[in-house]
């Protein structure tokens, strides 16, 4: 498109006064300058509003075990090619305690999902305990599915303070396609609701890419994150796992197509909600080698390295073809801070990471 038609529009994205077809238009560049031009942008954004650095969230997966059966999911519960695992209480806690003296300042514990009193009771002593060993001071986010809104408040009494539950797409009927009869549209809505009260700072996302996943909808999601004035998004492509209802759902799956369309609606993210987290997530990496690089340098500002011990890995893959499988923590460490460095970036340690927009939303909250 026109150089002087597409800086309209990203002037007006940074003046707050973008359009729906505004953004619509954004997301379906394709032309390679226009799109380096949708990247700086957002680049600048970003730089300007959270800066420069990046955040860490070391993962931790602690089980692969899930009630849910989702359809485009490699750990649904009805996948029975591969072995299920839940790693102890001491194992939790000595990843985390990696991650303490290794001043990452933030963690992540990620799991299949239960709703049972003996998880719920394992997840709120594991918070508890990281908070003692860490002397309070590694952050936590949690990542573990719909929960009771009672659940959601025993968790954050414990410890944790960010919660990530990604809504995967905010159209119903979309929704649906992803997702057995049993799965509720309205109760994961709910859910970031009940986050919300509990005092989380509130993150979600979606899937980009797939069947039947238009343009419109990508664009409708990005409303959706501002009409619920979330903290943090975490999204990334979607990619095919073969052991799932979904596998060779594309007559022909172009990993480039969907690694830049993933980039694209980062950056339209970035300018739409300036000051709030976005990660670079490992599934960019998957379908490009400097993938979640150039989602740094698309507007995404976390990261979220893998501290899972090695042995759990190849049993926690939501998609195919998961890099990382092999790198233990303090491999991931040092690869992630020479990628980072090559770009001009920094990593930052010992501290949270809380968004600004979290900041923002509390003082006016105050006031």
């Amino acid at each position: 498109m026109k150089n002087i038609e597409l800086q309209s529009i990203l002037n007006r994205c940074v003046e707050k006064t973008a359009s729906f077809q505004d953004f619509l238009t954004l997301i379906g560049l394709t032309n390679k300058d226009d799109l380096s031009a949708l990247y700086q942008a957002a680049y600048q954004v970003k730089v300007n509003e959270v800066g420069n650095f990046v955040r860490l969230r070391g993962i931790i997966e602690f089980s692969n075990i899930c009630n849910k059966d989702c359809l485009y999911c490699g750990i649904r519960k009805s996948n029975a090619s591969f072995e299920r695992f839940k790693m102890s209480k001491d194992e939790v806690l000595q990843s985390a305690e990696w991650a303490y003296e290794m001043n990452y300042g933030s963690v992540l514990l990620q799991a299949g999902e239960r709703v049972d009193d003996e998880f719920i009771d394992f997840v709120e002593d594991c918070v508890k305990e990281i908070k003692l060993l860490s002397d309070n001071k590694l952050g936590i986010t949690l990542s573990l599915g719909e929960q009771s809104r009672d659940t959601y408040a025993r968790w954050f009494a414990a410890g944790a303070h960010r919660y990530l539950l990604r809504i995967e797409t905010s159209n119903e009927e979309l929704y649906k396609s992803l997702h057995p009869n049993d799965h509720s549209f309205d109760n994961r809505k709910k859910c970031l609701g009940w986050l919300r009260d509990a005092g989380y700072q509130v993150g979600t996302g979606v899937m980009i890419g797939f069947p039947r996943q238009s343009d419109e909808d990508l664009i409708n999601d990005i409303m959706f994150f501002k009409e619920q004035d979330v903290d943090m998004i975490g999204m990334g492509p979607y990619i095919e796992h073969p052991d799932t209802p979904m596998s060779n759902s594309f007559l022909e799956y172009d990993a480039k197509k969907q690694h830049t369309l993933a980039l694209k609606m980062i950056a339209c993210t970035r300018l739409a909600m300036p000051n709030i987290n976005i990660a670079a997530s490992t599934a960019l990496q998957a379908l490009d080698q400097t993938g979640r690089e150039k989602g740094l340098l698309a507007g995404a500002n976390v990261i979220m390295p893998n501290l899972t011990d090695t042995k759990y890995r190849d049993k926690y893959k939501l998609y195919d073809g998961k890099p990382c499988l092999d790198e233990n923590a303090s491999q991931c460490r040092l690869c992630l801070e020479g990628r980072v460095a090559k770009i001009g970036e920094k990593i930052i340690y010992n501290e949270w990471g809380d968004s600004p927009h979290f900041k923002q939303r509390q003082k006016h909250k105050r006031d």
